[in-house]
């Protein structure tokens, strides 16, 4: 499957683990299966969300290969394969391709700050290398470096460079990435609140947060923006405006990890050096919740 085939509502897909920090593979499975059910369009596996961060290189690859055998082909996998050391990310894009997965995802490096000429050749070594349509991300606030346009532009035109994934806070960067890339190369709404836009303008789809705790709403607005129904885009998309704001009120994944558990889908644990949502975050984001359909009735 190519990258820029994949669209709609694309779950940045945490990751389960128990009280003793240990991937839960069984609440994987109870995710995916949940998943799959609601119409969710893609599962992005081990990325930010999925604290990719603090998964050694071993489980990192696990969680993958078990995301891909667990979708068992109902929906495409995109392995996040992200580092800020271009070998490192270069074995986690292997170890992806082997997994089965159908793309992966790679941020720019994160802390080393590297000029855009280190970003270019460092995507173009891993994308040479790896027979995996690779799906680029930009998301400053967290890596200290942005990856300007001409320099995706550049990018783009790589056989294997199959999109982006925008998370600079920008619908203009978005539309201006979309104006000028070449033909097949799909723009990613990385910001929750800006997917809807960025599909209605002709982006590709929305890599979410929020779709975690309400798999169904954003699959069925992903599903209008695509298709340019501007009302029943605008209606879905007011419904899940309070989770994009309070799934966001301390670092996720943090929040939505709460949503989950209280949802009864996941345990609460969180890898230090993340921990517990603070307690002023809970009442907001509970009412988020339940505005947006996500709880039961007691």
């Amino acid at each position: 499957m190519a990258a820029n085939t994949i669209t709609g509502s694309m779950v940045a897909l945490v990751t389960p683990l128990h009280e003793d920090g240990a991937v839960d593979y069984v609440g994987l499975k109870r995710l995916i299966e949940w998943h799959v059910a609601a119409g969710t369009h893609a599962i992005v596996a081990v990325g930010t969300t999925g604290e990719s961060a603090t998964l050694d290189y071993e489980e990192h690859i696990a969680v993958i290969r078990a995301t891909v055998d667990l979708a068992a082909g109902r929906l495409p996998v995109i392995a996040g394969t992200g580092a800020n050391s271009t070998r490192e990310a270069l074995a986690l894009a292997r170890g992806a391709h082997s997994a089965g997965a159908d793309a992966h995802l790679s941020v720019t490096p994160y802390y080393n700050k590297p000029t855009q000429e280190g970003l270019e050749q460092h995507f173009r070594t891993i994308a040479d290398a790896v027979d995996l349509p690779m799906i680029l991300y930009n998301v400053p606030g967290r890596t200290a470096v942005d990856m300007a346009p001409e320099t995706t532009l550049s990018l783009a035109q790589h056989p294997r460079i199959a999109g982006i994934k925008e998370a600079t806070g920008s619908i203009e960067r978005m539309r201006d990435l979309m104006s000028r890339r070449p033909e097949g190369f799909a723009v990613y709404s990385g910001e929750d609140n800006l997917g809807a836009a960025c599909m209605l303008s002709g982006g590709q789809g929305s890599i979410s947060v929020t779709a975690n705790a309400a798999p169904a709403l954003m699959a069925k607005m992903a599903e209008a923006a695509l298709a340019k129904d501007v009302e029943a885009t605008d209606r879905l998309d007011g419904q899940l405006a309070p989770l994009h704001r309070e799934l966001f009120c301390q670092t996720n994944p943090i929040p939505v990890k709460w949503a989950l558990h209280r949802m009864g889908l996941i345990g609460p644990t969180l890898r230090l050096p993340l921990t517990p949502l603070a307690e002023f975050c809970q009442a907001g984001l509970e009412q988020a919740l339940d505005e947006a359909g996500c709880l039961q009735p007691a």
